[in-house]
């Protein structure tokens, strides 16, 4: 395997910490942040880390890490929580090299992301019985995801990270039953503020992007599954097989049926 985990685990400051390493990593370093705030040396200076950012740093690069009270609120509490990972290896000397990398950049706390750490932090666990093939992979998986979540929001050209959170929530909710409110609530603002940015944003409403996903869900199970159309249309997120039908039909300019019967015969 051309990639190795050192270390791999999730921490959580209720004091102050600090840690240097000014004179360079030996190693790649991974950091996301998920609760609370902190400062991180970056691109030469010190910034302040708030959840949500991604810090990727390579070997050579220092690093210094403050986990402080808050100057302004010196009796506040610490509350600083983050997943990190140190790695090397020949894969992940080509994955850096490939693209530019970022060294913070502000991702949405995706739960799928969180899992595939947390996979990493018990399979690290396991001391001897530590599958490498497994870990090596899982880590491959990582460094493909968060580059992903990074280029999608470098990608965003000015367009606000809170449209990418809104659009990330509708693709993983689509298919089930969600309401304009639900995603709201998600990044914390008015229905009438998040419908105004998401079309502002992506030129197109909520519900519209929804039924693009939902159509786009229907096809794939077209595609690779027996099930019938109507327990596809449920599946789906349509409330019913007449309302999928016509979606479809328009989308697609044949009914659902004749679409599966061409698919078929190709």
């Amino acid at each position: 395997m051309d990639t190795e985990l050192l270390t791999c685990g999730y921490s959580f400051h209720m004091e102050p910490f600090n840690v240097s390493t000014k004179s360079g990593l030996n190693s790649y370093l991974f950091r996301l942040q998920t609760e609370g705030t902190c400062e991180i040396l970056a691109d030469g200076q010190m910034i302040r880390i708030e959840a949500g950012h991604l810090l990727l740093y390579k070997p050579g690069d220092p690093y210094e890490l403050r986990i402080e009270h808050d100057k302004e609120h010196p009796g506040s509490k610490i509350a600083s929580g983050d997943y990190y990972l140190f790695c090397k290896g020949a894969w992940i000397d080509a994955w850096w090299k490939r693209s530019l990398k970022q060294s913070c950049t502000r991702i949405d706390l995706d739960a799928r992301l969180i899992s595939l750490w947390r996979q990493l932090i018990l399979e690290k666990r396991r001391m001897e019985e530590e599958n490498r093939e497994l870990s090596g992979y899982l880590l491959q998986a990582l460094c493909l995801y968060v580059e992903r979540a990074a280029t999608e929001t470098v990608s965003l050209q000015g367009r606000p990270f809170t449209g990418t959170r809104m659009k990330r929530f509708i693709e993983a909710h689509a298919t089930a039953t969600f309401k304009v409110d639900d995603v709201a609530d998600h990044v914390g603002l008015s229905v009438s503020r998040a419908v105004h940015l998401f079309k502002e944003c992506f030129g197109k409403t909520m519900i519209q992007y929804a039924l693009e996903v939902r159509l786009s869900s229907a096809v794939e199970r077209m595609h690779d599954s027996s099930m019938s159309l109507e327990q596809i249309a449920l599946s789906c997120g349509f409330g019913s097989y007449p309302y999928f039908h016509r979606a479809f039909k328009h989308r697609f300019g044949i009914s659902p049926k004749l679409y599966r019967q061409k698919d078929s015969q190709n």
